[in-house]
């Protein structure tokens, strides 16, 4: 059984710190991961999560919601630095908690050195990330997930997975994806995930 209550507070990390980790390991030649190939998908995150945090804005709907949530929560995401979904994602987590003025507190947690966490929460038999995991104040009761990406992109990644499994075209048609996007659709599926906390 998964103590969530442990891993957010023994594990966890905040949003800088996260980013700090991703960044030495950068500088040391490494990834968060163990592969040599994830040190280019590393650099081109880092890049990425940049781009987002200068460049996101929460919508309307979104900050409307934030502001009424009446209870306190805890997310925590399963993650790894060289996950380009990841990139895509958690600057939004990041912005959502900062906008929650308190009511929302996040923790990021690396997936591989957290596999029983991500084997309770995989996607189609995968460990795909990033996964948000939504839990009461005391962390001690799930009351809601979310990830690896907007359900529209995951149908489309099926679809395109069809045509071609190499990894770079998927990649670029992904983050083209993300691009157009703008985090428009992350941001809804998150909305209508913090709507339904409270009902």
């Amino acid at each position: 059984m998964v103590n969530y209550s442990e891993i957010f507070s023994e594990q966890g990390m905040d949003y800088q710190t996260y980013r700090a980790l991703v960044d030495q390991l950068l500088l040391e030649g490494k990834a968060t991961g163990d592969v040599t190939y994830d040190l280019h998908y590393t650099k081109m995150n880092v890049q990425r999560m940049s781009r987002v945090d200068k460049t996101i804005s929460l919508t309307d709907e979104l900050i409307s919601t934030i502001d009424q949530l009446k209870e306190n929560y805890k997310f925590l995401v399963i993650t790894e630095g060289w996950c380009g979904d990841a990139a895509q994602i958690v600057p939004v987590f990041n912005k959502i908690a900062t906008a929650s003025l308190g009511k929302i507190d996040l923790k990021f947690v690396l997936r591989d050195k957290n596999l029983p966490l991500i084997d309770a929460h995989l996607t189609n038999g995968g460990r795909a990330i990033p996964v948000l995991i939504v839990l009461n104040e005391a962390a001690d009761q799930v009351l809601g997930t979310w990830g690896p990406r907007p359900e529209i992109l995951q149908e489309l990644l099926k679809e395109w997975r069809k045509e071609n499994t190499e990894m770079p075209i998927l990649a670029e048609k992904l983050h083209g994806w993300y691009a157009k996007d703008k985090t428009q659709t992350t941001q809804a599926g998150l909305n209508e995930l913090l709507k339904g906390l409270e009902l």
